[in-house]
């Protein structure tokens, strides 16, 4: 036997990802609660289960937690506080994938508050129809997105045939039955600019001005489709309505609640499972044209409107019928299910029809329902005793639980409590005024005068007001006098004792000041006492919901300034609560006593109180205090600290996050009992201390003002030389900071004391901001000057002194600072320590160096002996730009307004990365500015994004557009499979993204530490399955896009309606997002041109026999980012984990996302990816937080092959009938040049293209849906424009680079300007050896980021400095394998002496079928990389082949 309240929670803690449970009054506990307890030791399922107390907002946890979730449950009895704080967040909640399961008893009065507010309500009578309705309830919810209320009741027991555990998971994203277009904001190309998950309005469907009779069919179909997926599952009817009884009935009963069965002729009954949607048809479709009467039957204890929405559903639907076939409908309430029976029914008929509503029973029977008491745990009579044993009479409980059979549940609310006490105050300065004009009437007798007076003076006297109130009372009913006056003061004899009022309530009320009312109390300035008890056990403390913080109501009311607070516990100290609630009785406003009293539950032994209370007091996390705002008023010390332990220890305590640190915080004026309780030697030692400082400190002031001046392009230099500065500043010298190039040889003559900090850059250059005075400094010194007669420096240089391994190279190690050293030197400089080298290699990279220079520094100026205890500041990272960020907003809008520079700033560039921009300046003329004293060249780089790949031709058509009237007049097709333009200046950047905007695009998340473009296969011959794989993309792209309303405010100029009233959220990244860059890609095999392995997440689609796609494997840890010199970092190819269903694989995209937000390295951003997080983890591991948060494991992954990663060139035919053609687009650069306008002719087919283009990630284009009568015009146009010339070697066509110079910024050499050059030399080789047609994959990059994903190309070149780079074989060619680095510093002349014997060897010794990565490998030139952490080992070469041999 199972209840029904067993049943609901099975089904929500197995299918939730998050549950909240809510919890009842105490002492009682949540039975689902109970539920969750033994199903966490028989379940392998762990959900999140979060705790909402009766008094707390349930709505903000599910609002903060629903929209990260696939699927999330609220758990809870139908209590009205409860219901109404969920309808205050029903338009928000109402489009989250969120079931709420609230436990009804015999009234459905509360629960139907929410019927208008959700989009599906769901009701359940018996524990199988529960346990039915809650699956289908979890499979609705999370399949829709849409909110879910399902009613359900709980006193009876009965047999349940329950799902098995295995089995709920794969029934909740199995796949959908049926299609319905247009629902859940899924209606677009891209979407809508990036919000494919346009959020729902009330009624969940799609916030379109529709019909309410569509938008109820639009949900019937939801529910529809829901509910056959869950009966084909559990083999049971899931019917909306159920009809038994007459075929041809004269009356129908439409009944909502715990209704027995009826059988009585001419009768049918209508049982509702589904309330809302219900659309007309369906009510109409149970209802024959024989029935002249309609009965709704519904159990409520009470309805407070005429009407309930059953009843006017049905008279929306009857009305849609002609008048004359519209039946009587009669509403008719009930409370007890014994009072439905046949003679009941048969008099409801005998009856005259009624238009006002019938309550079934007598008037007895509503009081019946009278409500029940609440019962106080017995802990807290130790609070209510001291108050009764302090005040006795005078006490009045303004919310006491007695209240409660007379007033209703609401009496024990903090409002009504405040509404009372209100009253009372009102009636009683009434009686003050009406004693008072009763003294002025000359008729009454002395003695009734005299005590008039008397009353008046003691009426605030606790004692007195009582006695000659009495004595007044007696002598006004014995007078003989007869006045109104009298009358109304004998009306109000209840007022003349002055009474102690208080409100007393849990800490609940703690969580939300304002909704729980608490708030008015403490600003309405009557003369109230609150008594809050937190019962919450100190060794309990981290157990409840982090997010929801309880409110420091203490803090709270003390920001007010003239609140009594004091913060008790009695079993602490019995005293300290006596002399605050007699305080909080003195004062003359409101109190507020917080009362500490921890108990786990009403069976807790008296003991085990007190240990609590001594733990949370004396470690300071309930402190004990008084606050009086009385005395600092009157010039006295207002706060008061009781706490002993916390005396003792008043630092450490300060130090602590605790109710008194926040007090602090906000009224720094400390007692001065407080510190005297220090001791007279802690204040000696303290003042000892601070005159050494202070001593250390003039001697410093002597010193010399001490210059740091810094070169730096990366920004290590930069934060070395500003540690310096800020140190220097910390000890008493005078610093100052600027960059190298800030000062001029006249300027840097008239210094004392300069400290230069200088990283390399290219083959021993300076940096870019110090290459101009180094150029002075040379040019002075080959004039013979000496003008540095007065100048003491000191360098401090920065290289890597693997970074050039070979001998002839090793004095590129450090050579700027090494020559400026020298060179200062030269001009009359004098050395005031010696130079100062940092090697990346050492220990502790370049902090090891910097140890044993700064020391030095120090000596030179006389601070070396200073300690400095000061923490320095941190450095601001990405980490704090983006949680400082406001989602992503910054000061770019301010920026982009700014017209006196073509920049932004600099914390702005990292955040115009997520809206799919970059700022970059013009390398090929940066230092022609410098000399000229302006500002680089700045432009920027935009990045559309474009899921999948693939665009109409008018969005083609549009980018042509912009890349003439806002970029450089060519765009980009990148390695990500979209549209990229350069040159775009400032004021040029709003319009472009608008006129992208314009075409259904958008740059939102094309870049930054988010998801990026979702790419997939081109496929050109199975249209079907690339139709189909596309869509998945456009789906996963949708699903983790960011939800940041910044980029349509700044872009778009989409303002928010409530200002700042209304809060971003991301749901999915919080406010920090990812560590670093996530990518993920769709591979269909058996062309991995997406280099599947080498993303952080992959699909590799797998075919059933019909050729229909059954889901995919699912590969994890692939990633090319690499730092020259830093063996931290290394290229990795992904592992494939398993096989998910189409249906999944969007969740599981999100939960591998979201293991990597939760897991990933934010310390160091160079080891931040996800192939990192995976190999500090493990595998295993990781994949198994993946399954945890999916619920449910993996399936083994499917057999799947590979052989290539290149694009098929040329037309080919899909199997739908319409033609493709692949074009070959060297680099993927679009542009006319002399012999190929591939960009006027790409514009012209576009104009009469009817398909659409495919972008591919090995930045080619494939015209795609050529219908066979266009075919001739197409292949005209690509003839006129040399488009179909594929008359290129195997080498070339199968090449990449990214762009490199003169616009990125991070190009440490050429790549896509020289690429094309190299292959010209290197084909020649090939075609002498016959290779012209074999196609080796050769890819280049102008730094080791990997853009071009060359560490899984069979040969590589990689960027090191100008015409330097590395190079890397042995990759394999459709991407399953790392090469490795061959050589590390190779110039064009040594790459064509080592690829032309290797090349000709490969054309000789080559075994059928076998590549050229393959080859290298056998013939023993490289090493095979086997995986990410291994690349390093055996790098230079095997054997005869090292680069060692090779040198000598």
């Amino acid at each position: 036997m199972s209840s029904a309240t067993s049943s609901v929670a099975r089904v929500a803690y197995l299918a939730s990802d998050i549950i909240v449970d809510s919890q009842p009054t105490l002492p009682l506990t949540s039975q689902f609660a109970k539920e969750y307890s033994s199903l966490s030791a028989t379940s392998s399922r762990r959900p999140t289960i979060l705790s909402v107390p009766l008094g707390g907002d349930p709505g903000s946890t599910l609002l903060r937690n629903g929209s990260s979730a696939g699927l999330i449950s609220f758990t809870s009895s139908a209590a009205t506080q409860t219901i109404i704080r969920l309808v205050l967040d029903a338009a928000e909640l109402s489009s989250l994938p969120l079931v709420l399961h609230l436990a009804v008893k015999n009234d459905l009065s509360e629960v139907l508050l929410l019927h208008s507010a959700v989009p599906f309500f769901l009701v359940s009578r018996t524990p199988q129809q529960a346990h039915d309705n809650s699956l289908l309830a979890s499979r609705l919810a999370r399949t829709e997105k849409k909110a879910v209320v399902h009613a359900f009741y709980d006193a009876k027991s009965d047999s349940v045939e329950e799902i098995p555990e295995s089995e709920v998971q794969p029934f909740l994203l199995s796949e959908k039955f049926g299609s319905t277009n247009g629902v859940n904001g899924h209606n677009g190309a891209n979407g809508n600019n990036g919000h494919a998950h346009a959020a729902n309005g009330t009624n969940g469907v799609n916030g379109h001005s529709a019909t309410v009779v569509s938008r109820s069919l639009e949900l019937f179909k939801l529910y529809e489709r829901a509910a056959l997926s869950t009966v084909v599952r559990i083999r049971r009817a899931c019917s909306p309505l159920s009809v038994h009884g007459s075929n041809k009935p004269h009356t129908v009963i439409f009944g909502l609640g715990d209704i027995p069965s009826v059988d009585i002729d001419g009768v049918s009954v209508v049982s509702l499972s589904l309330l809302t949607p219900l659309p007309p048809s369906r009510i109409l479709d149970v209802i024959p044209s024989s029935a002249s009467r309609i009965i709704i039957l519904e159990q409520l204890h009470r309805w407070n409107t005429k009407w309930t929405p059953l009843y006017l559903e049905l008279v929306d639907a009857i009305h849609q019928r002609e008048v004359e076939q519209r039946p009587h409908i009669q509403s008719v309430y009930f409370s007890d299910p014994a009072q439905v029976i046949p003679l009941t029914i048969l008099k409801l008929l005998q009856a005259a029809p009624s238009s006002a509503p019938i309550h079934l029973g007598s008037a007895s029977t509503s009081s019946l329902l009278s409500p029940e008491v609440p019962h106080i745990p017995k802990h807290e009579s130790s609070y209510t005793k001291i108050l009764s044993h302090v005040f006795g009479e005078r006490l009045e409980v303004s919310n006491s639980p007695a209240l409660v059979l007379k007033q209703g549940a609401i009496a024990t609310s903090p409002e009504f409590a405040l509404g009372r006490v209100r009253g009372q105050l009102d009636q009683r300065n009434e009686l003050i005024r009406s004693v008072q004009k009763l003294l002025e009437v000359k008729e009454i007798s002395p003695g009734l005068h005299k005590l008039c007076s008397q009353w008046v003076l003691v009426k605030d006297d606790d004692t007195k007001s009582r006695s000659v109130g009495k004595d007044l009372i007696t002598a006004l009913e014995s007078s003989k006098f007869s006045s109104p006056i009298i009358d109304r003061i004998l009306a109000l004899r209840a007022h003349f004792p002055t009474r102690s009022r208080w409100i007393i309530g849990s800490d609940a009320w703690s969580y939300d000041l304002g909704a729980s009312g608490l708030h008015h109390a403490i600003a309405s300035g009557l003369n109230i006492n609150i008594l809050i008890i937190d019962t919450l056990p100190y060794t309990s403390r981290n157990s409840a919901d982090p997010h929801r913080r309880k409110q420091d109501a203490g803090l709270y009311a003390m920001n007010h300034g003239d609140i009594y607070v004091a913060s008790v516990a009695v079993y602490s100290s019995y005293a300290q609560v006596l002399q605050a609630v007699m305080e909080a009785d003195r004062h003359k406003g409101p109190s507020v006593v917080l009362a500490y009293l921890p108990y786990q539950n009403e069976d807790a032994p008296a003991l085990d109180v007190l240990k609590e209370t001594k733990l949370a007091v004396d470690a300071g996390y309930w402190p004990l205090y008084r606050w009086d705002p009385v005395k600092e008023a009157q010039g006295k010390e207002p706060f008061a600290l009781d706490s002993d332990a916390v005396k003792n220890d008043l630092q450490q305590f300060l130090d602590r996050q605790n109710h008194l640190s926040q007090l602090v915080r906000s009224k720094p004026e400390l007692a001065t009992e407080l510190v005297s309780s220090l001791g007279e030697n802690v204040k000696e030692a303290r003042k000892r201390k601070a005159q050494q400082a202070y001593d250390d400190l003039v001697v410093s002031l002597d010193a010399p003002p001490l210059v740091v001046l810094y070169a730096s392009d990366g920004g290590t230099a930069e934060k070395f030389a500003k540690r310096l500065a800020n140190r220097g500043k910390a000890r008493g010298l005078s610093t100052s900071i600027g960059t190298i190039d800030s000062m001029s040889i006249d300027t840097l003559s008239q210094e004392e004391y300069v400290a230069f900090v200088t990283s390399v850059a290219g083959q021993g250059e300076p940096p870019q901001n110090g290459r101009t005075l180094f150029k002075a400094l040379n040019a002075a010194a080959l004039r013979g000057e000496k003008p540095f007669s007065k100048l003491r420096y000191s360098v401090f240089a920065l290289g890597d002194s693997h970074y050039w391994p070979r001998p002839e190279d090793a004095h590129y190690y450090n050579k700027p600072g090494k020559d400026l050293d020298a060179r200062l030197e030269q001009l009359g400089g004098e050395r005031f320590a010696d130079i100062g080298l940092a090697d990346d290699q050492d220990a502790d990279g370049p902090d090891t160096g910097y140890k044993v220079w700064e020391p030095l520094v120090w000596k030179t100026f006389g601070v070396d002996n200073i300690e400095v205890k000061e923490a320095e500041p941190d450095p601001i990272t990405n980490e704090h730009i983006k949680a400082a960020s406001g989602y992503l907003r910054g000061t770019i809008a301010e920026g982009l307004e700014d017209t006196s520079t073509g920049a932004l700033d600099p914390s702005d560039t990292q955040l115009t990365k997520f809206h799919g921009i970059y700022q970059q300046d013009d390398r090929d003329i940066r230092d022609e500015r410098q000399a000229q004293g302006v500002e680089p060249a700045y432009s920027f780089m935009i990045r559309v994004r474009t899921p999948g790949g693939v665009c109409t031709s008018e969005q083609w058509l549009q980018m042509d557009r912009i890349a003439d009237e806002h970029g450089n007049g060519t765009f980009k097709i990148t390695t990500r499979a979209t549209f990229q333009f350069h040159g775009v200046i400032k004021r040029h950047l709003k319009p472009s993204i608008q006129e992208i905007n314009k075409v259904l695009l958008d740059t939102l998340a094309a870049c930054g530490d988010v998801n990026r473009n979702v790419i997939c296969s081109a496929i050109p011959s199975l249209s079907r399955l690339h139709a189909q794989v596309y869509s998945f993309a456009k789906l996963v792209s949708a699903h983790l896009l960011p939800r940041t309303t910044a980029y349509h405010e700044i872009w778009l100029d989409k303002k928010l309606v409530a200002g700042e009233a209304v809060k971003d959220f991301e749901p999915l990244y919080g406010e920090f997002y990812l560590p670093r860059k996530f990518k993920i890609a769709v591979a269909v095999p058996p062309t991995n041109d997406v280099d599947v392995f080498a993303n952080d997440l992959g699909f590799i689609a797998i075919v059933n026999e019909q050729g229909e796609l059954a889901g995919f494997n699912v590969s994890i840890g692939g990633g090319m980012g690499v730092t020259h010199g830093n063996k931290k970092t290394y290229p990795r190819v992904a592992d494939v984990i398993g096989f998910c269903t189409v249906e999944q694989g969007p969740i599981v995209a999100e939960k591998v996302m979201l293991t990597q937000r939760d897991n990933g390295n934010r310390a160091d951003r160079k080891n931040a990816r996800l192939k990192y997080t995976i190999d500090r983890m493990g595998l295993d591991v990781f994949k198994a937080e993946v399954e945890s948060r999916l619920g449910y494991p993996l399936a083994p992954a499917r057999p799947y092959t590979f052989d290539r990663n290149i694009d098929d060139f040329g037309w080919s035919t899909g199997d739908d009938g319409r033609h493709h053609v692949m074009l070959f687009i060297e680099n993927g650069r679009i542009q006319d040049e002399p012999e190929r306008d591939f960009k006027t002719g790409l514009r012209e087919i576009a104009k009469i293209h009817k398909g659409t283009f495919r972008l591919t990630a090995n930045q080619h284009i494939m015209i795609s849906e050529i219908a066979t009568e266009d075919v001739p015009e197409i292949k005209r146009i690509l003839a006129k424009y040399k488009l179909d010339n594929l008359n290129h070697t195997g080498l070339r066509l199968s090449s990449s680079a990214c762009v490199a110079f003169p616009t990125c910024g991070l190009a440490m050499a050429e790549s896509e300007r020289y690429l094309p050059v190299l292959i010209d030399k290197v084909e020649k080789i090939c075609e002498e050896n016959g290779l012209r047609n074999d196609s080796i994959v050769m890819r280049m990059t102008g730094c080791p980021n990997g853009c071009a994903r060359p560490y899984v190309a069979e040969v590589a070149f990689v960027g090191k400095a100008p015409g330097s780079y590395s190079m890397l074989l042995g990759g394999g060619y459709y991407g399953q394998r790392l090469n490795k680095i061959y050589r590390e510093t190779v110039s064009e002349p040594e790459i064509l002496a080592i690829l032309k014997p290797m090349i000709k060897r490969y054309a000789l010794e080559r075994i059928e079928g076998e590549h050229f990565g393959d080859f290298v490998i056998r013939a023993g030139y490289i090493a095979p990389t086997t995986s990410g952490k291994e690349w390093y080992e055996h790098m230079g070469g095997e054997g005869q082949y090292r680069e060692a041999a090779a040198a000598a």
